[in-house]
């Protein structure tokens, strides 16, 4: 009888014990970024990451950066090698979904597993400070007086940066398909390239180039949201009729069962409940845009439908 006592007294710690220990969804959540360094898509997953750890949902991140084609090299990778994978996550956006329709690449985003869409990003149009280009009136009248000679900075072809580009050359009344447009692999690639005078105008979202702005080393000509961002006008109050946004999400990796799924959503949505994920919202101008699961899913499902029909407009995709 003592015995038995013993043995049901000892489970019982044992269960406490379990219950009250940190019940972490995740031993290390393993980011497959699809850019290279300094990028918005590097800063959500990185944050992301921390916010995780921060809020007792993994012990630990870890982040493998790999960049070109719009992020799509980097979902080949994560298909192939991540299946069934409970602890890896992709960082996604925009620019993924626009890349998808542009270069048809093997595999997409229907073979991974869609956890949530975090936030969206206001996109600005920078210039390097000492450029003679003001404002939109002085960048819209050199993109008339000769297309081919104002150069693009952004994200990969076909990504929101390009059709941003595109969007603002068709609203001037200058075709779409003469935009001289020059793709990076990275955020902190294109802040170089414009930063040396090697491209006429950037094209980003505005917390990739906000540290530029504020240094005063970019010059912020507008902003693409319907209201003014860090104090910078928008484009439709400087007489150019676009308004468009980029936002990031991550996805979960091929073959995890609904259980799996289910604690990775549960994760994530707890790190956006952070202190952590609630400061870096305001320090990089994210606007939250949570959303979850199958309904997630269908979101993504909708944005390649839309951004598809743009990009064949703008001759970028077939």
């Amino acid at each position: 009888m003592r015995r038995t006592f013993h043995r049901l007294a000892y489970a019982v710690a044992a269960s406490a014990a379990i219950v009250a220990g940190p019940a972490f969804a995740l031993d290390t959540a393993k980011f497959m970024i699809g850019a290279n360094p300094g990028g918005g898509w590097d800063q959500a997953g990185r944050t992301l990451g921390a916010a995780m750890v921060n809020a007792g949902v993994a012990k630990s991140a870890s982040y493998d950066n790999k960049g070109g084609a719009g992020g799509t090299i980097g979902l080949t990778q994560f298909i192939n090698t991540d299946k069934g994978n409970p602890n890896a996550l992709l960082v996604t956006g925009a620019v993924m979904v626009g890349a998808i329709e542009t270069n048809k690449p093997p595999v997409t985003l229907k073979n991974a597993t869609p956890i949530a869409r975090l936030f969206t990003d206001t996109m600005v149009i920078t210039v390097p400070a000492n450029s003679p280009i003001k404002s939109m009136k002085d960048l819209t009248a050199q993109l008339k007086a000769n297309p081919g000679a104002v150069s693009w900075g952004g994200g990969s072809k076909g990504s929101i940066d390009h059709i941003m580009a595109g969007l603002i050359a068709k609203d001037v009344g200058v075709d779409p398909k003469k935009v001289n447009y020059v793709p990076f692999q990275g955020g902190g690639e294109a802040s170089a390239s414009i930063l040396g005078g090697h491209v006429t105008v950037g094209v980003a979202g505005v917390s990739e180039f906000l540290p530029f702005i504020k240094s005063g080393k970019m010059r912020a000509l507008a902003v693409s949201s319907k209201d003014r961002v860090a104090g910078i006008p928008t484009l439709k109050e400087q007489g150019v009729n676009v308004e468009i946004y980029n936002w990031r999400g991550v996805y979960g990796a091929p073959g995890i069962t609904p259980e799996q799924r289910k604690a990775l959503i549960d994760a994530v949505v707890k790190a956006t409940e952070t202190p952590s994920w609630k400061e870096a919202l305001v320090k990089n101008d994210w606007t939250p845009f949570l959303l979850t699961g199958d309904e997630f899913g269908k979101f993504v499902d909708s944005e390649s439908a839309r951004l598809g029909t743009t990009l064949r407009e703008l001759g970028v995709a077939k």
